[in-house]
């Protein structure tokens, strides 16, 4: 399953990483306002629910035995989160930091025989191992 953010400006740049995976035909995909942000931090905790549920089915129904999260820059979710703090690359790198611990522990402890893999997309479309 591929687990990645609304932003429209990254779907091209997700997609393209997908195919250039050969993924393309081979995943379910859950999109959410901040990726790991959305499925992990308080401020969104009634769709947190939603996202375990629909992986749940995945892996029932589809075989599912990776989870790949995908995270980007200039994430507004990320800036909901911080806050009024200022919005400095070190504040949002801490944001995205904290959504890929807690989401990994969480899927650790409830399919600790799957793979997760931990992605960000930067602003000139580069998609990194987090």
């Amino acid at each position: 399953m591929v687990l990645s953010c609304i932003d429209p400006r990254f779907q091209p740049v997700i997609y393209n990483y997908l195919k250039k995976k050969k993924l393309v035909g081979k995943y379910s995909s859950f999109t959410i306002a901040g990726s790991a942000i959305g499925v992990t931090a308080s401020k969104f905790k009634r769709w947190h629910k939603a996202f375990w549920d629909n992986f749940d089915t995945s892996v029932k129904l589809h075989n599912i035995r990776k989870l790949i999260v995908i995270n980007h820059r200039d994430c507004g979710a990320a800036k909901i989160i911080n806050g009024k703090k200022e919005f400095s690359k070190a504040n949002e790198t801490q944001v995205h930091r904290n959504s890929f611990q807690k989401i990994k522990k969480i899927f650790k402890r409830k399919y600790p025989k799957l793979r997760i893999e931990l992605k960000i997309i930067s602003l000139n479309s580069k998609v990194e191992t987090f």
